[in-house]
């Protein structure tokens, strides 16, 4: 009864939305056991909400109805372990954050050095994306742009002409260095994406040198997105047909 009301009173004083784990209760009790069987009997009850298995939050409720939390409290385990990031929100999330879809997605995708198998976590079905550069923070908005040029054909509720549009803006706001960060990141991308990222990068920054991006790429090589050169007054120079 003690362990339950102590689990009760460290709930409380949890924010709302707050994901949390049996271990975070094991500092405060000595056994294991008697966190488990405490939380699951409070999910039952409706008190505390259940994501996955092991996986809780306190629910928020408003005039609008019960809130869930945020995606990335949703998969917050996964973009940090011991302090270190190892992954990264992106796809379907970013596209409506880059203002290039109003859609919203129940899939989350996570860009990861060490990929996994999908997961699910309550209405959420959790992929990952393969990233062969080294995850920092300050590159993680770099990553979901070069990620979101790279499955453009992917973005859902709205055309390649219309997405490449939406990057010529995004992009023409850069910073020069930022700019040059990512032509250096996109080495590591797919040739077509790269080919994509320099006639964007040729019609938004007439002053970032994309050279380099050129070089890297196959001159005979055709990259086929038919819609992109619509947008794109520089795109046989990449070629993109």
């Amino acid at each position: 009864m003690k362990n339950t009301e102590n689990i009760r009173n460290k709930i409380e004083r949890l924010p709302k939305g707050y994901v949390f784990t049996y271990s975070d209760f094991l500092f405060d009790i000595e056994y294991k056991e008697a966190v488990i069987k405490a939380l699951n009997r409070m999910a039952v009850a409706g008190s505390i909400r259940k994501i996955s298995k092991g996986r809780f939050y306190k629910p928020e409720i408003t005039i609008f109805g019960e809130l869930k939390p945020s995606i990335r409290e949703i998969v917050k385990d996964l973009l940090i372990k011991d302090g270190k990031v190892t992954g990264y929100i992106t796809g379907y999330s970013i596209y409506n954050e880059l203002g290039l879809t109003t859609q919203l997605s129940s899939t989350i995708q996570i860009g990861r050095n060490e990929v996994r198998s999908s997961l699910k976590r309550d209405i959420y079905t959790i992929s990952f994306i393969k990233q062969k550069n080294k995850i920092t923070k300050d590159k993680i908005p770099l990553f979901q742009i070069l990620d979101s040029i790279r499955f453009i054909k992917k973005i859902p509720d709205v055309s390649i002409t219309q997405s490449c549009s939406r990057f010529i803006k995004i992009l023409e706001v850069f910073p020069k260095e930022r700019i040059i960060e990512a032509i250096k990141l996109s080495m590591k991308y797919p040739p077509y994406s790269r080919a994509l990222l320099g006639a964007i990068l040729d019609e938004s920054n007439s002053d970032v040198d994309t050279a380099s991006l050129q070089a890297s790429l196959n001159f005979i090589s055709i990259y086929k997105i038919p819609e992109a050169t619509k947008a794109l007054k520089y795109s046989r120079k990449w070629n993109l047909l």
